[in-house]
């Protein structure tokens, strides 16, 4: 295989090579036609080497393919480059086939940690799971979800009736906690919000700004009669008593993006609009 290389010219206008921070290439694609399209384009262009030996892995789809890359990968730190071949893409870049070793070498690094989530369920079984966007409880029958909340041991609500409760980190904050009327938070703010989905009681309580070392427990009253989901991203389990969770700060998720369009910079122009 080639070693991946830059070229340069320098002042006495010799050319310079220099060794990439990124040599061993990865393609990953979304099923759809056009994210493997895309990813035989590139791989005719470029080395292409397993994910597990790679430097540097490409997603080529939406962000649900970087959600799912970004689990994949989630105890090796391997930074993860998205070309938008989806449809919203907002953790994506722009898709182009020219230029990609120059891209990756300029990218700006975008940081970003996981929730851990643990859940007993009504059979006592505990589940484990991990969420880059969010942790969210949610109502399984036509009833209301009953939610008792404690931060740090302390109980801060006795009650909250409603379809359920979502916490999420802040590179999570700007998808379904936006849509249930959450608060956008920069990607470096130390917070996580704590957002009720369609709350009933109390009427005006509209969520909690919390510190990212709090470790929150939400625990469902009767939940033989009023059972609850939990779901950490896409994973789910059914009839929950309790759920804790938790901002894992040891793990370091590593998102690589073109200059000027960092995830810092997405947040911010979501916040005004």
């Amino acid at each position: 295989m080639r070693a991946a290389r830059i070229v340069r010219v320098n002042g006495t206008g010799r050319r310079t090579s220099m060794a990439r921070r990124f040599e061993r290439i990865a393609f990953i694609a979304s099923p759809n036609p056009e994210s493997r399209q895309a990813a035989a384009q590139l791989m005719a262009r470029y080395d292409n080497v397993s994910p597990e030996d790679a430097d540097v892995v490409v997603a080529l789809g939406g962000d649900g393919l970087m959600l799912q890359a970004l689990h994949r990968f989630i105890d090796g730190s391997k930074p993860i480059y998205g070309m938008n071949r989806g449809t919203v893409g907002f953790l994506m870049n722009e898709f182009r086939e020219d230029g990609l070793l120059e891209r990756l070498e300029s990218a700006q690094r975008s940081v970003v940690h996981p929730l851990r989530m643990d859940a007993e369920d009504i059979e006592g079984t505990v589940h484990k799971a991990q969420a880059i966007n969010e942790v969210y409880m949610l109502r399984q029958i036509h009833q209301t979800a009953r939610l008792r909340i404690l931060v740090d041991g302390q109980e801060r609500l006795p009650e909250l009736i409603a379809d359920g409760i979502l916490l999420a980190t802040p590179a999570g904050s700007t998808a379904y906690n936006l849509s249930v009327g959450g608060p956008i938070l920069p990607l470096d703010a130390q917070l996580l919000a704590l957002t009720p989905i369609s709350a009933f009681r109390p009427r005006r309580w509209r969520g909690a700004l919390l510190p990212s070392h709090a470790r929150i427990r939400v625990e469902v009253i009767d939940p033989d009669h009023r059972p609850v989901a939990a779901v950490a991203d896409h994973t789910e389990f059914r009839r929950v008593r309790w759920v804790e969770a938790s901002l894992d700060q040891h793990t370091d998720l590593v998102v690589l993006h073109d200059p000027g369009h960092s995830l810092d910079e997405r947040i911010l122009r979501e916040q005004f609009g």
